[in-house]
């Protein structure tokens, strides 16, 4: 199933059911998911990605599972002799993050065994399924930067906003030492949360330093006040008060009250999705704020769009192999081609989930501020 995207092309939802070879049994090695409630055993994962739902609902008369943003299709479940209502996804899932919901009896609801992860304008079910990668984002005995939540004032909003800031290894340290900064968006449905609960973005910087392959930075992460926008309604979403939150009230403060390098070169803007026609918009509209523009599944830039952008040192476009791939790859050439530093990535076997935006990181943040 395929839903249509705010950028008006094609939606790559997260499904529940892929084609699988029919003689290819179902290896019986199951184990729960990493993100499961404390205790715990469903849903449950396999080693060839998998995943088998066991809800106890006695009195239910229907159950189905939807996983991806939105929540569509659905693995159904069948009652079993103890009441319990279990299913197995038809075919393997992507690895990664994937977000999920359960219908019973027609009531959206979440997996009272998994952990939720804001998705969807709303807090959804979360699963994880092992990828053959996934060393660069895991939880490793390295030294750990810190996320702190901070309320900055808005005169704008009239109210105190929310934003989460990653600050490195030893940040607290050394007080003579100043950062770069990247502004880090996310998608549509979620908020600031997403891209260190789900994108495990502080995790993958932790690892990054401590393997000396990046020099350390900052990252900043607010909400973009995307979700009063549906799918379909890009005409009515107009950037000029995200815009304003972020470079005349957020900015300001982060660079007052963090030990930041408060400059054009040493400030980024990216994002995923929506956050990356975010970053378009606004580095089209202030090219003096940003040098460095990272799009991953959100679109390209054009050569003329940036030709007379002083001071830009980096554009970076990323996406999915099942997404739009050469898109991003003949970007990046017309880019090269009129001498713009640029740098095309494709997430082998992903489509636009996070999977994919975690590797888009892995990939930038060697890249930023050399």
């Amino acid at each position: 199933m395929i839903k249509k995207s705010i950028f008006g092309g094609i939606f790559l939802c997260f499904l529940s059911s892929v084609s699988f070879a029919q003689n290819n049994a179902i290896i019986e090695d199951f184990k729960p998911s990493s993100l499961n409630q404390p205790g715990k055993e469903y849903p449950m994962v396999n080693s060839q990605g998998y995943a088998r739902f066991r809800i106890e609902a006695p009195e239910a008369k229907s159950i189905k599972v939807s996983l991806g943003l939105g929540g569509s299709g659905g693995t159904v479940l069948t009652q079993q002799a103890d009441s319990t209502w279990m299913g197995t996804t038809e075919g393997p899932m992507d690895e990664g993050f994937h977000y999920y919901n359960i219908t019973v009896d027609g009531g959206k609801f979440n997996d009272p065994g998994a952990l939720n992860f804001y998705g969807s304008t709303r807090w959804e079910s979360g699963i994880e399924i092992p990828a053959h990668d996934e060393d660069f984002y895991a939880l490793k005995d390295v030294p750990h930067g810190h996320v702190q939540q901070i309320l900055f004032p808005s005169k704008s909003t009239g109210t105190s906003r929310r934003a989460f800031v990653y600050t490195p290894p030893g940040y607290g340290n050394d007080v003579n030492k100043s950062y770069p900064v990247l502004y880090l968006q996310h998608g549509w449905g979620e908020d600031e949360t997403a891209w260190t609960n789900q994108g495990r973005a502080n995790l993958i910087m932790d690892n990054l330093i401590a393997e000396k392959n990046l020099e350390p930075f900052i990252i900043v992460m607010t909400y973009g006040m995307t979700n009063e926008i549906k799918f379909g309604g890009l005409r009515d979403f107009d950037i000029t008060p995200f815009q304003t939150v972020l470079v005349d009230e957020l900015i300001p403060y982060i660079d007052t009250n963090f030990r930041t390098i408060a400059d054009q070169e040493h400030r980024a803007m990216a994002g995923l999705s929506m956050g990356g026609m975010e970053t378009k918009m606004i580095t089209m509209n202030k090219p003096e704020v940003f040098s460095h523009y990272a799009l991953m599944s959100g679109g390209v830039f054009a050569p003329e769009e940036v030709e007379n952008h002083s001071g830009l040192k980096l554009i970076f476009i990323s996406s999915g192999s099942k997404e739009n791939p050469d898109r991003v790859i003949q970007a990046g050439k017309k880019l090269q081609d009129a001498g713009i530093n640029a740098v095309t990535y494709v997430s082998d076997k992903t489509a636009h989930e996070f999977l994919t935006w975690r590797r888009s990181l892995y990939q930038l943040a060697p890249l930023l501020f050399q």
